[in-house]
């Protein structure tokens, strides 16, 4: 479940929930292929969780790493073996087996570093890297480095943290920090309040870039192009991954138009969610993902993005119909609409007899979806060799009755409010 506490103040000092040292370590693995998690680079630690503090990867052992001395010893020795092989020192078996021992590990183990610089700057460069090493655990232990997935826990965003569902494939370096720290203007990812607070001080972004197609109030919708705002829509894929379950798109962004829905204030126009639609789509779908940010979902924002997406299709003449498979929420939000609309349908209508095909052509919902959502109401009866339409005004006094309670509070997409045009080849 989301949670969301605003943040307007630091919270890095906020403090900490205690754990169990010992119990936290066994549950993390580290990812170096062979390695069982024992020992670390630093000697100062039972175990360890990634490659930093991996003394295989650095090709020693965990008694090595507790024992500087034998440490620079080996690190010597190798170098002197290099170095003779280097000049046609050593037999020709040994130096096949060498170049076999780095052929095979790859980038699985550190390169053996030979001959590149003096030995004293090498062994500088070990102990940054111990240091470095010790750092990370340091943070491990403060919990602010996740359990051997390398998910995200959390995101700062804007007056926000938010809580994540899904794991993201954010770089290894942001993702294994288990917060992450989000412009909410230009998506940019950060690794700490201190970077984010710099970035904002310069960030001149106050919007989506793209071009504004709609706005009545406070809303704004934003038509921004994957291939004009090609690294915007990649972290605005990435962000989203966060809370979906089913997305797989998120680094090729060219082929799609996101349609960015804002809630605007005297600091700027804050992101409530969007949807991205193919700008060639051969099944006609009018959404490929749609998402409702956590702090804005339960308020009929998801429903006036999918309006939006039906308002898009009713401009270009065609059918819409959202591509599958939809998350759960998404679902759920899908159904409710094409229930509002159908519901909408039989109130106004005066006629005798009901086509599927119209309401059809008049609201651009699919016929699939219209049949698959009548069903669900119990208003479609086989009869005689034909489909019926039942008119239940029992549903249709209900859905009234809460259309009038909401009144002035009910969010929905203004036709009139829209200054697009379908995008040439569409």
């Amino acid at each position: 479940m989301t949670s969301l506490r605003h943040s307007d103040k630091d919270l890095s000092h906020r403090p900490k929930r205690r754990r169990c040292h010992e119990t936290y370590n066994f549950n993390m693995k580290c990812p170096t292929p062979g390695c069982n998690s024992l020992g670390h680079l630093t000697g100062k630690h039972e175990r360890h969780f990634a490659v930093s503090g991996c003394p295989l990867y650095h090709n020693l052992s965990a008694d090595e790493c507790k024992m500087p001395t034998s440490k620079q010893t080996r690190y010597k020795e190798q170098v002197t073996e290099m170095r003779k092989g280097r000049n046609s020192g050593l037999p020709k078996e040994q130096k096949e087996k060498y170049m076999e021992h780095r052929q095979s590990h790859g980038n699985t183990r550190e390169p053996l570093l030979e001959n590149i610089t003096s030995e004293y700057d090498l062994e500088l460069f070990r102990k940054a890297q111990a240091r470095a090493s010790e750092d990370l655990e340091k943070l491990r232990i403060q919990g602010q480095i996740t359990e051997g997935s390398n998910m995200i826990k959390t995101i700062l965003f804007g007056r926000y943290e938010l809580d994540t569902w899904y794991h993201s494939p954010y770089p290894e370096e942001y993702a294994r920090l288990g917060r992450l720290y989000v412009c909410e203007f230009c998506l940019k990812y950060m690794k700490s309040q201190t970077i984010l607070r710099r970035h904002m001080a310069k960030c001149v972004w106050k919007h989506p870039p793209g071009d504004e197609v709609y706005r009545k109030g406070a809303i704004s919708v934003f038509e921004v192009d994957g291939k004009k705002n090609k690294i915007y829509c990649q972290n605005l894929c990435l962000l989203a991954k966060l809370f979906l379950d089913h997305k797989t798109l998120y680094y090729d962004v060219e082929p799609f138009l996101f349609y960015v829905m804002t809630e605007a204030d005297n600091t700027g126009c804050h992101l409530v969610g969007y949807f991205s639609k193919e700008k060639n789509s051969f099944l006609n779908y009018n959404v490929s993902c749609i998402l409702t940010m956590p702090q804005y979902m339960r308020q009929g924002f998801g429903k006036m993005l999918i309006d939006f997406s039906y308002l898009l299709s009713k401009v270009e003449e065609k059918v819409g119909s959202p591509e599958r498979p939809l998350s759960d929420l998404g679902l759920i939000s899908y159904r409710s609409y094409w229930k509002e609309v159908l519901l909408r349908y039989m109130y106004n209508f005066q006629g005798k007899e009901i086509s599927i095909k119209e309401i059809s052509q008049e609201t651009a919902v699919n016929p699939v979806d219209i049949v698959s959502t009548l069903q669900s109401l119990q208003m479609l009866k086989y009869w005689k060799g034909k489909h019926l339409v039942l008119k239940r005004q029992d549903l249709i006094d209900e859905w009234k009755a809460k259309e009038t309670k909401r009144g002035s509070n009910n969010k929905t997409i203004d036709p009139s409010s829209l200054k697009w045009t379908p995008p040439k080849g569409t």
